[in-house]
């Protein structure tokens, strides 16, 4: 991989991608396609990619996702695993849900689902850090780090990306993966669909007085999802992360506590399940918006990843469908190039979207539909839902049905994921 200097003087370049945006999904698409050979730019405003020995800190940085087996075959398939798994990465075998407002409750387990595991907790930085070391050894990728984007153009058969240095890149196919408020999907003309949640999520870490267990917990308080995802450092299986999705006021609040009675507050949220609960970390918090692009393709232009779709974090989904729509849009673009096809015109890049416009739709809503659901206090809807999770509980073949779903086993699956 070479990297340009920030101050290089304004040039020309051809590549035959160019991704914007070096988070997850986009670094990830980088090293799906340049493997096979094409000439990538990857462009990032951070001006230094995240290394290795910047995470797993003694305490896990608060942003995390719960990949799913098929990720982590996407993972492995680009050879970072290994690297994520020295690093820190959690498995859960179980899952519980409840309802907080009733007796309703669902178990799952990675036996009853006919796999190792569920899937595994990690921080957003190992995934990314792994990455960009597997990455930086690709020699047809450069990397323009500290580089904003200030235009972009169309020509007959390419799009050309100005970025503020005055610096010039061109490419039949420029990539959008610069994150939910995506500023090249916005010149690019594309519109979205945002919907509020009329929720912000709190995020912390934190250290509890019983063992995780392998499980992931979720209840259900008044509407709010409050997560407790597990977290093993040094072999101290006591860590949690928090994921509370509440009201904005709660949410404030929340983050305005002192340790001590934040940790209250967990623990009397939770039922008291996991003992007393200690945060190790401040508690962070953002709004939560669900947004759909109104297309995620035009003539020699994709959107992947949170560019695409941003979905509420319930089930914990978001990463896991960036990553498959980079897997996707690698195979159908690749599989382009290589023919001699052109791998960025709308035919090819159509393909990509029929491919994972429905499952992004159908996540996106069950997400709202699950919130509205757990949101009402109507108490029919609250005997429904409590006698739905219940009875779901017993019927291990159902089960069987939404664990396969739950851990990304939908639909015609890419290569790299099978």
């Amino acid at each position: 991989m070479t990297t340009q200097p920030e101050a290089a003087k304004p040039s020309v370049a051809p590549f035959d991608a160019v991704i914007v945006g070096a988070g997850m999904v986009g670094t990830a698409l980088a090293g799906l396609l340049a493997r096979e050979g094409m000439q990538v730019a990857l462009v990032e405003a951070k001006p230094h990619p995240l290394a290795l020995e910047e995470v797993a800190q003694e305490i896990p940085t608060p942003r995390v996702s719960a990949l799913t087996p098929v990720s982590q075959r996407l993972l492995t398939h680009l050879g970072v695993w290994p690297s994520m798994a020295a690093a820190r990465v959690t498995p859960y075998r179980y899952m519980q849900v409840w309802d907080a407002e009733g007796s309703g409750t669902i178990h799952f387990s990675a036996d009853e689902a006919g796999t190792a595991v569920l899937g595994h907790i990690v921080e957003n930085d190992v995934t990314l850090a792994a990455l960009n070391e597997q990455v930086k050894t690709l020699p047809t990728l450069t990397r323009f780090n500290g580089a904003g984007v200030a235009a972009l153009q169309t020509s007959a058969n390419s799009r050309w990306l100005v970025l503020e240095d005055g610096r010039q890149l061109h490419a039949p196919l420029v990539i959008a993966a610069d994150g939910a408020r995506s500023a090249l999907r916005e010149l690019a003309g594309i519109a979205v669909v945002e919907e509020s949640m009329e929720q912000e999520a709190v995020v912390t870490t934190v250290h509890c007085e019983q063992s995780h267990g392998d499980t992931a917990r979720q209840a259900f308080i008044d509407g709010c999802p409050l997560a407790f995802l597990p977290l093993t450092v040094k072999g101290d299986d006591r860590y949690c992360s928090i994921v509370w999705s509440t009201t904005s006021a709660h949410a404030r609040e929340l983050t305005e506590y002192t340790a001590e009675a934040l940790g209250q507050a967990l623990g009397d949220a939770f039922g008291g399940r996991l003992g007393h609960i200690t945060p190790v970390d401040k508690a962070y918090r953002f709004p939560l918006v669900q947004r759909h692009a109104k297309q995620y393709v035009a003539p020699h232009f994709a959107l992947v990843g949170d560019a695409a779709h941003s979905i509420h974090p319930l089930a914990g989904q978001g990463a896991n469908l960036g990553l498959m729509d980079a897997a996707v849009l690698a195979e159908e673009v690749v599989a382009a190039w290589r023919r001699g096809a052109p791998w960025g015109s709308l035919a090819t890049l159509s393909c990509y979207e029929r491919r994972r416009r429905f499952d992004n739709s159908a996540m996106l809503g069950l997400m709202k539909g699950f919130k509205q659901l757990f949101g009402s206090h109507q108490p029919v809807l609250t005997l429904a839902r409590n006698l739905g999770m219940s009875g779901m509980n017993q019927l291990v073949p159902l089960k069987r049905v939404v664990m396969r779903q739950a851990t990304g086993e939908r639909g015609r699956l890419p290569l790299s994921c099978r």
